[in-house]
């Protein structure tokens, strides 16, 4: 890759970063992150906390947002593959319900970022994966919001039917059952 690439999907705000990845003998180096250079394609330059996760194959790790601190997030994969999902959860979207995948993986450095008011989520493709993502705001207990990954309004094709779920996600629900606590879409 030459230059940091940002790549629209099909959901305004969501978008795909291909990062400069520079390559020689001893192997390779990349900016994971810079404020100004990300800002000038329109995503935030402030990002308040890092998690990090490790999972086997065929974890599901969401579908998670917040509902009282909307979170943005930027995701990336060091180790291992996942398929990354974004989805619309904002009352009153043209979006609303429509999703989005890519794979991340440590072999080609794209990034995800997940705007707030979007439910986010992944699949483990890869033996074990390890995913790295910034948050615009800091994680609230007390206004999680799981959403059930396998709701059959999203009917979201996961390359796993069986997976391997936390047990705060096998008590997901779906957004029918969350539409009281939904984010609202403010026409941006």
């Amino acid at each position: 890759m030459a230059v940091m690439r940002v790549v629209e999907t099909e959901l305004p705000g969501v978008v795909i970063i291909e990062p400069e990845v520079h390559w020689d003998e001893r192997g390779f180096f990349l900016e994971t992150f810079h404020g100004e250079k990300y800002a000038r394609h329109g995503l935030p330059s402030l990002f308040v906390q890092d998690n990090h996760s490790r999972s086997v194959r065929g974890t599901v790790r969401g579908l998670h947002a917040q509902w009282r601190r909307p979170q943005g997030k930027l995701v990336r994969v060091i180790t291992g593959e996942v398929w990354d999902v974004a989805v619309d959860i904002r009352r009153g979207s043209p979006w609303f319900r429509r999703w989005t995948a890519v794979i991340l993986s440590a072999e080609n450095f794209r990034q995800l970022y997940v705007p707030p008011g979007f439910a986010h989520g992944f699949c483990v493709l890869s033996e074990t994966a390890e995913v790295e993502y910034k948050c615009t705001d800091f994680y609230d207990p007390a206004g999680e919001l799981r959403l059930a990954w396998n709701d059959p309004q999203l009917a979201i094709p996961w390359p796993t039917s069986e997976p391997l779920l936390s047990a705060k996600d096998r008590l997901a629900r779906t957004l029918e059952e969350l539409q009281e606590i939904l984010p609202r879409y403010s026409g941006e």
